[in-house]
């Protein structure tokens, strides 16, 4: 019995419900019995940690989906947290669930929902939680704008922004608290979908064709002192090259520091370097044209 107790809290982060046990074939008795050995420790007044009542974030991320019942997912702030959005350091955790009238739980914020659907729910590190879209949707309603646009950069970044998941959700969304917040982040251009260096590469030599500018060489290697570059876009006659930096490969400090050196050494060669970001090449391409068009003469 301990070994199966162990096993089944080895993958819920050493938590189990009292309905779990029951169904191993404890009895309340039996389970009072392991609490006061101190095989059991009581988290919720049906959830117990396992072996020692220490539990990490996410071991206190479970107990309170497991004490909310079935179909009870971690959202909100909580969510956001699990997935990496934002940090989340205050003292209660949010559950949604798809029940109304459940008794409350000390330390947990519990929301109520009828609409949530199986697009709505996924499972991050073993925990039942909103789906990324579905827990941007929630923190639309709790947090300032700013927050809401940090929050779904990050998911931009992490490259788990599914922008058709969001549309999803908004069009499910009607009378919700916070979803026209959510429409305005997303309409201002500030976050979209993570782009691949392939799909920015053909967006911005769509853009030049678009606009009749010479067509650039693509991933053009330069002989340097020291070694060859290479350049994402190259116009040898004029020793003009382009870069586009996608949104999360050139955003960590050394990739930033790496990009500004090799910069130079291309300067020092001759070569103009102008670098573009994947949100000027997707929302703001007149000035993308613009800029190009002076530099080409």
């Amino acid at each position: 019995m301990d070994l199966a107790i162990g096993r089944l809290a080895q993958g819920q982060h050493a938590v189990v419900s009292l309905a779990q046990l029951r169904a191993l074939g404890l009895s309340s008795s039996a389970v009072s019995k392991r609490a006061r050995r101190g095989r059991l420790h009581r988290v919720h007044q049906t959830v117990y940690a396992v072996g020692h009542p220490l539990l990490t974030s996410e071991g206190r991320w479970m107990a309170a989906v497991l004490a909310c019942g079935d179909g009870a997912v971690l959202s909100h702030r909580s969510a956001a947290a699990l997935h990496g959005l934002r940090p989340d350091n205050r003292p209660v955790i949010d559950v949604t669930t798809p029940r109304r009238g459940l008794r409350r739980v000390k330390g947990i914020v519990r929301h109520e929902s009828t609409t949530l659907t199986e697009a709505d729910v996924t499972v991050v590190d073993g925990i039942p939680c909103t789906s990324v879209a579905r827990t941007l949707l929630d923190l639309a309603g709790e947090i300032d704008r700013q927050g809401l646009r940090r929050a779904c950069n990050q998911a931009d970044v992490l490259g788990i922004f599914d922008g058709r998941q969001v549309e999803d959700v908004l069009a499910r969304a009607e009378g919700r608290r916070g979803a026209q917040r959510l429409r305005e982040v997303l309409a201002y251009g500030r976050v979209g979908e993570a782009i691949t260096r392939s799909q920015l590469e053909e967006e911005f030599l769509s853009l030049c064709e678009r606009a009749r500018l010479p067509e650039p060489c693509v991933n053009a290697w330069i002989a340097l002192e020291g070694g060859r570059v290479e350049a994402d876009f190259l116009w040898p006659e004029l020793k003009l090259i382009a870069e586009t930096d996608g949104a999360a490969v050139h955003q960590t400090p050394s990739a930033f520091q790496d990009d500004r050196r090799r910069d130079q050494r291309l300067m020092r060669a001759g070569y103009r370097v102008v670098r573009f970001t994947w949100r000027q090449v997707t929302h703001a391409p007149e000035e993308v044209v613009e800029t190009l068009r002076a530099l080409l003469g």
